[in-house]
């Protein structure tokens, strides 16, 4: 993956990224650390295809990223956000999104992965239980953990982590990076750093 000259705002004469170049290889672990508004996440959205960069090059192994299928682009990528969307069903539909046809063995084992199944098991309803409006019957660190167990069951080459421990107390923080650290084998991971312990875990860091 890589990155020459990139250039992109979202407003005309506005630029958040001005002039980027960066090359990852296969298997590095990259932070992306800087101030608030100095353009991480969107960094993310563009390495997504959510926004067409305005200048520049962005090569997705090896090809011009415009030469991609959108949706093939995207299968390469699983994103565990800080602010993870949980729709109002049940704990086993929302991990099952990450893999569409997902067995109950997948979803077990990716929450095993995830260091969330021995919670969820002691739940009144198990995988079944109902986890409200955008997950509001879950706490932050659990939430978190479910969207891990997504991108262990979509199993994309490509990990994008935006700081998964930001909000989290020390214990949950600690089972998060053990998952996290578990998912990061054999993958290219970009992640977004707020914590001197994620930088620790980088191979390269980048400064926006």
């Amino acid at each position: 993956m890589a990155w020459e000259d990139v250039r992109f705002g979202y407003h005309e004469g506005q630029m958040i990224l001005n002039g980027i170049s960066f090359e990852i290889k296969q298997g590095e672990t990259v932070a992306f650390v800087g101030g608030s508004g100095e353009g991480k996440s969107t960094v993310f959205r563009l390495l997504c295809g959510f926004y067409p960069r305005m200048s520049g090059r962005y090569l997705l192994y090896g090809q011009d990223y415009e030469c991609w299928d959108l949706q093939a682009a995207r299968a390469c990528f699983s994103l565990v956000s800080q602010n993870v969307f949980l729709f109002p069903v049940s704990i086993r539909q929302n991990v099952a999104c990450g893999k569409e046809g997902a067995t109950e063995e997948e979803i077990v084992e990716a929450c095993k992965n995830a260091n969330i199944h021995e919670l969820i098991l002691k739940l009144p309803q198990g995988y079944d239980t109902v986890v409200g409006e955008r997950g509001t019957r879950l706490s932050g660190g659990e939430k978190q953990r479910i969207s891990i167990a997504r991108a262990f069951l979509k199993d994309a080459p490509i990990l994008l982590m935006d700081e998964p421990t930001a909000a989290v107390d020390e214990g949950t923080e600690r089972e998060i990076q053990e998952a996290v650290a578990r998912i990061s084998r054999g993958r290219t991971v970009l992640i977004i750093a707020h914590r001197l312990s994620t930088v620790r875990q980088a191979d390269c860091i980048c400064v926006l």
